[in-house]
Order: structure tokens, then C-alpha cells, then sequence
């Protein structure tokens, strides 16, 4: 009886012992996937029903780790379904697997190769498990980045306009100018009822806007982009926000510090913030001014405020304070 119900399909067969690491490469429509050390290749439709397909094919493997790169928007679907099922899945930086698959002679790009990459790194590597974010938060960080796109885009309008002659053209800009203020305000009020529909996010906020320099617009970047905060060490939060400076060294030469990689929406953010705390925070001037009197460059001064506005934030926010003048 109980041969001829597995035979049915009635019984789920039991997952297989060998440890399988999956990597799946990301596109708009499709996910190519690879199993290793299986050496089973599948694609699917990037959708619900394509992920649940996913989900059974992965079902009588031993899934060790499934491994995608970071794509925008583009990941996230299968990310959270994956999650939510119970598979480890780790989110990975696109340049850090390209210099892992040249670094293991994999040359060729191709979309089953980077699958087959991904699996290899997952298994090589063993990189850290990516809880997704919640979608309040992912809402939050896509008003945030929208909203800053259309600050850029008003920057573009307003320097066109300052260069034109023609009135016509001027009154044009005018008009998409304005338009882009009232879609600004309306991103604004929005972006306001996200964070105060969530205490925890509500509190982080009403922190982060304590400190000198820190406006609203900043502090919902932060709060959107570094979901984080107050969790990191000093070090850490450098680092995620591509602020830490990175040695360059070789024998006896030493070479100089320079910072890379990170979360490039929220280094833009901290840049204003900084920009403003440099001269209306008194610790972080003073800071600044003495960087600047012992010979230092203007922006590597200013990035040394970016990390520091930053690590006091993560320090606050861990300490659930708001920001003192003069705190024991």
C-alpha cells in the first residue's frame, strides 16, 4: 500500500542528502538556474507561478544555500517567496561575483553562466544570508529614491533655465518645474505617513531628526536605506555605507585611503547632511575645521563627517537618545 502511494504521488520523496547550492540569475521575465553540484539547469518565468515551479524542483534537494545577485527591483519576488518558504538565500553584490567568476577563470557571460557561477560562489564562499526587507520598507526606500531622482531632474530644470533666452522656453520650464514641486510635496507627505505608520521607523525618525543637520528629507534616506541602524559597529556602518577608507599598501609603500563599494543612495543623502552638519552641528564643525587645519582635502574632510554623522546616528538609534549637546 504504501509502495503504491509513492508510486501516486502521494508521498513527498525525501530530500536528498548531497548538500545543493543554487544560483539564480535574475532578468525581468525569466530566472536561470543552476544546481551544484547536481549540474541541473532550469529556467523559469520571473513570476508567482514561475517561483512556486522553482519551489517544487528545489523541494527533493538538500538546499544548502541559493544564491542571486542584488538587481534593482528585479529580485526581490523571488527573494521574499524563497524566504518566506524556509531556503537560505543570500543577496549578492553583481561586482563581487563578476570578480569571483574571473578570479575561477569563468570568462563567459552568459545567462546559465552566471547561474553556474552564483551555485560555485554559494558553495565556495559561503556568503551571509539576506533577510528581506519588509515591503513597508521597500515602499519607503522606492519613494526615497524616487524622490531624489526628481530633485536631480528639478536641478537639471532650474540650471536649463538659468542658460535660456527664448521665453517660450523658459515658460516651459517654469511649468515642469512646478510640476515637479507639487509631485515633490506629494512624495513628501507620503513618505512622512510611511515612516509614522510603523513606531519602530517613527522613532528611528524622530532620533535621527534631533540631530543638528539632519533634516527630514535625510533622515527618511537613512531610515529607507539603512534598515540596519543601530544593530552595526562603527566599522560596519562604514563600511555598508561605502565611507570606510580602504588600504592600499604593497611592501613599503603606503598608499592612499580611498572608499568604495557601499549603498551609493545613502552615501548621496549623508553628502547634504553633512554639508550642513559641518557648520551647524558645533562637535562635527569643530571636527571638520580640524581636519581642514591639518592639511587635509575639502571632500576628504567631508567624507570624515559623512562617516562620523553616520556613527552617531547608528550610536543614537542603538540608544534609543535623542541627539544632547553635552551628553554624560
Amino acid at each position: 500500500m504504501g509502495s503504491k502511494s509513492r508510486m501516486q504521488g502521494k508521498v513527498s520523496p525525501e530530500p536528498n542528502a548531497t548538500q545543493v547550492y543554487v544560483g539564480i540569475d535574475v532578468c525581468k521575465e525569466r530566472l536561470d538556474v543552476y544546481l551544484h553540484p547536481v549540474g541541473k539547469t532550469v529556467s523559469v518565468n520571473n513570476d508567482p507561478n514561475g517561483i512556486k515551479r522553482l519551489k517544487r524542483l528545489l523541494k527533493p534537494h538538500n538546499v544548502a544555500l541559493v544564491v542571486m545577485e542584488a538587481t534593482g527591483k528585479l529580485h526581490r519576488l523571488a527573494h521574499r517567496s524563497l524566504s518566506a518558504s524556509g531556503f537560505r538565500v543570500a543577496v549578492v553584490n553583481p561586482l563581487r561575483s563578476r570578480l569571483f567568476a574571473e578570479a575561477i577563470g569563468m570568462l563567459a557571460k552568459t545567462d546559465r553562466v552566471d547561474a553556474r557561477m552564483l551555485a560555485i560562489l554559494g558553495d565556495t564562499l559561503d556568503p551571509a544570508v539576506t533577510e528581506p526587507p519588509s515591503e513597508l520598507l521597500e515602499g519607503l526606500q522606492e519613494l526615497v529614491r524616487g524622490r531624489q531622482a526628481a530633485t536631480d531632474e528639478r536641478t537639471t530644470l532650474l540650471n536649463r533655465r538659468g542658460a535660456s533666452k527664448t521665453k517660450c522656453l523658459i515658460r516651459e520650464l517654469n511649468r515642469q518645474a512646478r510640476a515637479l514641486e507639487t509631485s515633490l510635496s506629494h512624495l513628501d507627505a507620503e513618505i512622512k505617513r510611511l515612516i509614522q505608520s510603523d513606531p519602530c521607523l517613527a522613532r528611528r525618525f524622530e532620533i535621527l531628526v534631533s540631530i543638528p543637520g539632519v533634516g527630514e528629507v535625510i533622515a527618511a534616506a537613512i531610515v529607507g536605506e539603512l534598515r540596519e541602524i543601530g544593530t552595526l559597529s562603527a566599522k560596519e556602518t562604514g563600511m555598508l555605507a561605502g565611507l570606510a577608507p580602504i588600504a592600499c599598501d604593497t611592501g613599503d609603500t603606503i598608499g592612499a585611503r580611498h572608499i568604495r563599494g557601499g549603498r551609493a543612495h545613502l552615501r548621496n543623502s549623508l553628502y547634504m547632511g553633512a554639508l550642513n552638519a559641518s557648520r551647524f552641528n558645533p562637535a562635527l564643525k569643530q571636527f571638520h575645521d580640524r581636519l581642514v587645519a591639518k592639511g587635509k582635502l575639502a571632500k576628504v574632510a567631508l567624507t570624515a563627517v559623512m562617516r562620523k554623522l553616520l556613527v552617531l546616528a547608528n550610536t543614537l538609534v542603538r540608544q534609543d537618545r535623542l541627539w544632547e549637546p553635552n551628553h554624560a
